[in-house]
């Protein structure tokens, strides 16, 4: 499904500093030029792996986006990528994070919006593995990582900072042949076992909207398949792009029709970095209009999008 084009939202955080000295006011042109030349397009961690900003082996090839300038994006890489490398947080079973090919190619939004990102800044690109997003949001809050993609809901923009929209994702539940929910508005009964991400923004709403459900919480999305694959709960309620990729291994399991609500997919970098903010919206707006962000969906098989105002 191709993802429509949504308007950007949010407003760009002002530097921490005043007074700025001779290199912010050169980093600050550096920004204006590159927001012209946007405007004109329409658990504990373990490490992946590194590489440098030109080869990164097992990761599906990115173009150079040419719209954020040279001159921001050196500005940027220390704010960004302290140390010289940019550690990106992801977590496995989630196309818009990690995926693994049979082909050995790691694949995810997350994962090609940071590799390009590395590439800007000119940095060498760093994956860093956690069990769940939660365990990554709690990295990016402690400066453990440096960069994710995740859902922009408000508990998080409280305590990381995020890029415009990249993809809006329809929120939904997955069940197996015989679950006695077999609609959206079958699940929040007396007796119906829901199971949901341990520490994710589907756990928060859910436990706000639940009158009658019992939610089970998975520490991974492989734990989530077992849970279902076990008949330890009746359905798993997640963004559409994780119960597509987890019904893709379990026989028979099915999408149900019809939505609860939806996820705003955005960059998500830690406090702090304010001076960078301007460069990371450009880039993520860059990302979105140059076809990256589709074609990194695309490659990794990310289903369940949804067209903005729907």
């Amino acid at each position: 499904m191709a993802i429509p084009l949504l308007p950007p939202h949010g407003q760009s955080a002002s530097p921490s500093t005043a007074g700025p000295n001779r290199a912010t006011r050169r980093f600050a042109l550096a920004l204006l030029a590159a927001a012209a030349i946007a405007s004109g397009c329409a658990a504990p961690p373990s490490a992946v792996g590194t590489a440098g900003p030109a080869s990164i082996p097992g990761v599906a090839g990115t173009a150079r986006m040419a719209g954020t300038t040279d001159a921001a994006a050196t500005a940027a890489a220390p704010v960004l990528a302290p140390g010289g490398r940019l550690r990106v947080g992801v977590y496995p079973g989630s196309p818009t994070s990690l995926v693994r090919g049979a082909d050995g190619q790691l694949r995810g939004v997350t994962v090609e919006l940071g590799r390009t990102l590395a590439q800007r800044l000119g940095v060498v690109f760093e994956l860093v593995e956690f069990p769940r997003i939660a365990a990554v949001v709690d990295a990016l809050q402690v400066g453990q990582v440096d960069f994710t993609v995740t859902n922009a809901s408000p508990a998080r923009a409280a305590v990381v900072d995020f890029s415009t929209t990249l993809v809006d994702i329809e929120l939904g539940y997955l069940v197996l042949p015989g679950s006695p929910v077999q609609s959206v508005d079958e699940v929040d009964r007396p007796g119906r076992r829901i199971g949901v991400s341990q520490g994710s923004s589907s756990l928060a709403a859910l436990t706000r909207q639940f009158q009658a459900a019992t939610l089970l919480t998975a520490p991974s999305l492989q734990a989530a398949s077992e849970l279902l694959a076990r008949r330890q709960v009746d359905a798993f309620a997640s963004n559409k792009a994780i119960l597509f990729e987890l019904a893709d291994g379990l026989p028979g399991a099915r999408v149900l029709p019809g939505r609860w609500g939806l996820e705003h997919l955005a960059i998500a970098v830690p406090k702090g970095r304010d001076a960078a903010l301007p460069f990371v919206r450009v880039f993520a707006v860059e990302a979105r209009a140059s076809g990256l962000v589709q074609r990194a969906a695309d490659r990794a098989g990310l289903r369940g999008t949804a067209a903005p105002g729907h």
